[in-house]
């Protein structure tokens, strides 16, 4: 990634900030976007200023056609054009089906699809000059069901299918499209929510909800976009991949996934016998 021009939306907190960061550590100059609170993209933008790198931040609503567009345009003149495009920047809401208002349905539908569609085709002149990359953050939502989730499990479905179709139709024009579907991975945003409570403890009761054994880290996801965005991914197109410890390939037909050797609730399967 050395010396590699990259934009990471959503990059104030969590995955986000983490993905800018990993970039660069892999010597890329890095356009950190954020929508509300500029602490955590400035904090690491001092990082990566200190590794001798060329970064800045920038404030958009991906609500807004205008700022997305906005802030694309920003980040290919302060980089001089762009090599790798991150679309991590997403909104979640959780409520039962027949209490979700039209404004809520609109608001994750804007952020999380429209938003990141208009980021993409504005960058496009500039990613099909050096023949880029474009990296999607959607979630394992796309693929299971979770109650309570169902505008922010269709705006995930979506960006799944439109990362296969645009995959299709950029390459044969030399860039390269594909997506990262994390699952559990803790971030701080997660316990805004709930002040006080106990997080270690939330913690580990989540590990034992996965077949490894723990939730995923930020650091995770960031090494992914990394090697999607390298010469190493080059023959990866179109696909979404999907890091997750494991949760979407379980069948949790029982009580839970209980860890050690082969065992889970209501099985007898023990590896090997």
């Amino acid at each position: 990634m050395k010396g590699k021009r990259v934009l990471v939306t959503g990059a104030g907190t969590g995955i986000g900030r983490e993905i800018a960061l990993e970039f660069a550590r892999e010597g890329a100059h890095v356009v950190l976007h954020y929508s509300h609170s500029s602490g955590g993209a400035e904090s690491a933008l001092a990082l990566i200023e200190a590794m001798g790198l060329r970064a800045t931040t920038c404030r958009a609503d991906l609500g807004s056609v205008d700022e997305s567009r906005g802030l694309a345009r920003t980040a290919v003149e302060f980089l001089g054009g762009l090599d790798v495009l991150v679309n991590n920047a997403g909104i979640t809401a959780n409520l039962p089906f027949e209490q979700v208002t039209p404004e809520q349905f609109d608001t994750l539908y804007q952020v999380n699809v429209r938003g990141q569609f208009f980021v993409t085709q504005t960058a496009l002149p500039a990613l099909l000059e050096s023949r880029g990359t474009i990296i999607n953050l959607t979630s394992i939502h796309a693929y299971q069901a979770f109650a309570e989730h169902s505008v922010y499990a269709g705006t995930k479905g979506a960006i799944v299918s439109y990362t296969r179709e645009l995959a299709i139709e950029l390459a044969p024009r030399g860039v390269r499209v594909n997506a990262i579907a994390p699952g559990a991975v803790p971030v701080d945003n997660h316990f805004v929510s709930t002040p006080g409570a106990d997080i270690a403890k939330e913690i580990a009761e989540g590990d034992k909800q996965i077949p490894i054994g723990f939730q995923g880290a930020p650091l995770d996801i960031a090494r992914i976009a990394v090697f999607l965005a390298s010469d190493d991914a080059r023959f990866i197109v179109g696909q979404t991949l999907i890091a997750d410890g494991g949760t979407t390939s379980w069948m949790p037909f029982g009580e839970g996934f209980r860890h050690g050797p082969g065992k889970q609730f209501g099985q007898g399967y023990v590896p090997g016998l």
